[in-house]
């Protein structure tokens, strides 16, 4: 006996209609044959012309007498597209780290048009903090940016865990053009959100409070930023993705070599090179290698600094990671000057200033100016270190950079003092002061403050 169980009527179509009838006709089906034993013809030809909604019961009896999937049917989306188009994001992911961001921009925009033209949301929002990274690495911030923004938006239906990092994304970036209190707020109210829904994700808290590091530190808060890594470090046993725990150790370091600990540091970052070694992450362990050899040049190990930012740069060069190769020039350059090779350390500071904008990377042009102005002042010319303490000081004003503005600051003070400038240099003084609230003295006393090595690594995966 047929029936209509199910069916809604008047229901609007939304395509299955079509979808059976397009399969029908491909098979060479007549809708009797198609309908009976169980439904009607005439019912098969209402739902074909969308005057009537299939019910999941009567959706499987087609979709098994058509020989497809009843989701397939259901939603147009093919049986397995979401399984490939996972295992494509994975291939992207390992084209980025195998320094292959071309390569890896196209399978992430593939991705992103399959999974939008099919309707799967995740996947395209997946797809588009792939993009955002490769982004990111290439010096665009505001595509970057860009990329995230529309990530979060394509995921607003998706549980808060599953835009964190697209959030984190927006973050970093906003850290490195100089926007720490932005990419504070981002980060804290992201928590605030994660807490009042009670959804306690452990990777997604990991990668926020990890991600708070860099920029409390940069903003001279060396209380805040130990908080965050102590969180991060509890819940790493509970995290599911090791690369999640390596990226949060690169960054746990930084605020252990803030705090005059870098035995603690150095091992830190082994951690953090041992998992990325596992994971056969080549862009990865350069990272590693660059914060390593910060760690080294902080602790007054030039040697072992100088090699390990070789190896960091040779990696990062076969990444085509131009931006961040012009990063690790501003260290490498730094090594060169307390070597005594200050020729080369101006050659390299002076090239690399002509190519970075610094509305790309305002945190790293005013260290460059900062270094040029303790080489021009060993060379004796004293004007010129004035303009680029100056203009070190006036980008960093334009940022959040507490800690760097006070050092930099001092390092002015102190010229203008030598020079007998006295008012002025108290007036800089004071500026300087005005940052230096909650610094470490650790880090005040030096020419370079340890703020940016852990803007280098980022944990979106």
């Amino acid at each position: 006996m047929c029936h209509i169980a199910g069916v809604e009527a008047g229901a609007v179509s939304d395509g299955v209609g079509a979808r059976l009838l397009a399969a029908r006709t491909a098979r060479g089906l007549s809708q009797r044959r198609l309908a009976e034993p169980a439904y009607t013809s005439a019912y098969v030809s209402a739902v074909e012309l969308g005057h009537r909604r299939p019910s999941a019961e009567a959706l499987r009896f087609f979709a098994e007498r058509l020989g497809i999937d009843d989701d397939e049917l259901a939603t147009g989306i093919p049986a397995g597209l979401a399984a490939e188009l996972r295992l494509h994001l994975t291939e992207a992911r390992r084209h980025w780290s195998a320094g292959a961001p071309a390569v890896a921009v196209a399978a992430y925009q593939q991705v992103r048009e399959r999974a939008g033209a099919a309707g799967l949301t995740e996947l395209v929002g997946l797809a588009l903090q792939g993009l955002g990274r490769c982004a990111q690495q290439a010096g665009e911030l505001t595509q970057a940016i860009a990329h995230y923004s529309a990530a979060e938006r394509e995921l607003a239906e998706h549980p808060l865990p599953t835009r964190v990092p697209s959030i984190v994304g927006q973050a970093t970036c906003h850290a490195l053009a100089g926007r720490l209190r932005e990419a504070v707020f981002l980060l804290t109210s992201t928590i605030d959100a994660l807490e009042r829904a009670d959804l306690t994700d452990p990777d997604a808290v990991l990668l926020l409070h990890s991600g708070l590091v860099s920029p409390y530190t940069q903003l001279g808060l060396h209380a805040d930023a130990a908080r965050a890594a102590e969180v991060a470090i509890a819940l790493a046993p509970r995290v599911s993705d090791p690369e999640r725990v390596a990226a949060m150790h690169i960054r746990v370091a930084a605020t252990y070599l803030t705090q005059g600990k870098p035995s603690l540091a150095e091992a830190s970052l082994a951690k953090a090179h041992d998992l990325y070694s596992r994971l056969d992450l080549r862009t990865e362990l350069g990272y590693c290698r660059w914060s390593l050899g910060y760690t080294h040049a902080r602790t007054g190990k030039l040697d072992e600094a100088a090699r390990e930012f070789a190896a960091a740069r040779e990696v990062l060069v076969a990444a085509g990671a131009a931006f961040q190769v012009l990063r690790l020039d501003c260290e490498i350059a730094d090594v060169l000057r307390r070597q005594g090779r200050p020729h080369e350390a101006k050659v390299l500071l002076n090239n690399t200033l002509a190519a970075i904008d610094p509305a790309d990377d305002l945190m790293a042009v005013s260290d460059i100016h900062r270094q040029l102005g303790l080489l021009l002042v060993t060379e004796g010319d004293v004007v010129a270190a004035e303009d680029h303490y100056r203009a070190a000081v006036a980008l960093l004003e334009q940022a959040d950079a507490a800690l760097e503005l006070a050092v930099t600051c001092r390092l002015l003070g102190d010229l203008l003092s030598h020079l007998g400038r006295h008012a002025e240099a108290t007036a800089v003084y004071r500026t300087g002061l005005l940052a230096t609230e909650g610094a470490s003295p650790l880090l005040l006393g030096t020419d370079r403050p340890a703020a940016s090595f852990h803007a280098n690594q980022w944990d979106q995966s």
